[in-house]
């Protein structure tokens, strides 16, 4: 199945842009995050997402189809075909 994803501010920078990746059915948003982080150049990525113990960053937001998945199932959101996974770094105004 291929699920969108939609990169902003330093996660477009390592990503190189949005992509559409290629995932087995039932997948969720972690499997998603670890196929993105899984090669070499994009190891970056990685410690942007995550801390030292495995976990998303605090200030990361991570949107499946415009829902923020830590009001959904966090990290086993499962996706399905066409779905749009965000990956946006804090906002801040004033």
């Amino acid at each position: 199945m291929k699920v969108h994803v939609r990169a902003f501010a330093n996660f477009r920078e390592i990503l190189g842009g949005d992509l559409s990746v290629d995932l087995e059915k039932g997948s969720t948003v972690g499997d998603l995050l670890e196929s993105l982080c899984s090669s070499r150049q994009r190891q970056q990525l990685r410690s942007a997402i995550f801390d030292d113990a495995g976990r998303v960053r605090e200030y990361v937001i991570i949107m499946k189809n415009r829902k923020d998945v830590s009001a959904l199932r966090g990290l086993e959101t499962v996706l399905e075909e066409g779905d749009e996974v965000a990956i946006l770094p804090p906002v801040a105004g004033g």
